[in-house]
């Protein structure tokens, strides 16, 4: 998908709202309910290999710790803006502290954060090793879980706190990673706003009726069955993904193709370009920033189409760096800029 002349017009139409949707984003507040992640990354120089099994010996160099899975969203939202209040789990560990410490820089409310004393925070840490004048290279991935559900109890605090909430604030950002805080208490109550934005790996119908949902490709062809491979596919995946959820609209985010945006009332699909094809080095997280540029866009004013268009240009602005990463409502405005002068050609 390319970019042509009838969407370079309509974009320069409506170029005046976005800019001034950007400015509106520290006006918004957003609860996210989500399974909060801390990403680790653990480098150094492989000096020799041990004695004790053919296995690398790295020296340390440095650690990094950032916000992974739903704590990346509320991370975006932050970094957007956004007044954020965040609800999930942690467990009483280092790593729980560590992701506590780095909303409290953020200034993000986490009244609604509960700890788990039985389970761990979940964490994934990449260690990373690299030779003197050569590059880093992941070597292994360590991860920190627990399959288990939250007590019962606990999972009716967390229903208890999001009723709580959802009469003080313009949405709620479900951000689903499948670690066990979406059960159906929760699920409910995240619900009872009358805008429920939900990006979930599985099983999308268990968030039925929820306002609005933003699937990438395996995962939108996992909730309907079949492969998306061709235009026809794509329309039909449209209509079963919004049969299947009762949502208003549904964004299936299609990567290199951009994204293609379905609504309940409308008769044919909007389909957006990919608006960075070429300078791509991890998409890492980059669905959690469309789903927060798109959710702030929505909330100061933003019809979908432009929300999408908002949450588009953010991916394409994270996709550029390493690692899970944010944007800023300047890194926006500059790439809207740019866009434009493209667009010019058209």
């Amino acid at each position: 998908m390319t970019l042509d002349s009838s969407f370079a017009k309509q974009l320069r139409n409506s170029s005046e709202r976005l800019f001034s949707f950007i400015d509106n984003f520290h006006q918004v507040k957003v609860l996210v309910v989500g399974d909060l992640t801390l990403d680790e990354f653990l480098t150094g120089q492989v000096e020799r290999v041990s004695r004790e099994a053919p296995v690398l010996i790295i020296r340390h160099e440095h650690t990094r710790q950032v916000p992974g899975g739903g704590a990346n969203a509320v991370y975006n939202l932050a970094k957007l803006g956004a007044q954020v209040k965040v609800v999930g789990l942690l467990g009483d560990d280092d790593q729980g502290q560590a992701l506590r410490r780095i909303f409290a820089a953020a200034e993000i409310d986490t009244s609604g954060i509960f700890l788990e004393l039985h389970r761990p925070t979940v964490t994934k840490t990449r260690i990373s090793g690299h030779a003197r004048q050569s590059v880093t290279q992941q070597i292994v991935r360590v991860d920190r879980k627990s399959d288990d559900l939250p007590e019962e109890s606990l999972q009716l605090q967390l229903a208890d706190y999001i009723r709580s909430q959802v009469g003080k604030v313009d949405v709620v950002v479900c951000s689903d990673y499948g670690d066990g805080v979406f059960t159906p208490p929760v699920i409910a109550a995240a619900l009872t706003h009358p805008l429920t934005i939900v990006d979930t790996q599985q099983n999308l119908q268990r968030f039925a009726g929820a306002t609005l949902f933003t699937p990438n490709l395996p995962e939108a062809e996992k909730a309907v069955g079949y492969s998306i491979s061709s235009p026809e596919n794509l329309a039909q995946a449209g209509k079963d993904l919004l049969r299947l959820t009762q949502a208003q609209q549904i964004l299936i985010t299609r990567g290199e193709f951009g994204m293609s945006l379905f609504e309940r009332n409308g008769l044919t699909a909007s389909h957006i370009p990919a608006f960075n094809r070429t300078d791509v080095y991890d998409v890492t997280g980059a669905g959690d920033t469309v789903v927060a540029a798109l959710t702030l866009s929505l909330c100061a004013g933003a019809s979908i189409w432009e929300a999408a268009i908002l949450g588009n240009l953010a991916a394409s602005i994270v996709i550029r760096k390493f690692g899970t990463s944010t944007t800023t409502p300047g890194e926006i405005k500059s790439a809207l800029e740019t866009l434009l002068d493209e667009l010019e050609q058209f």
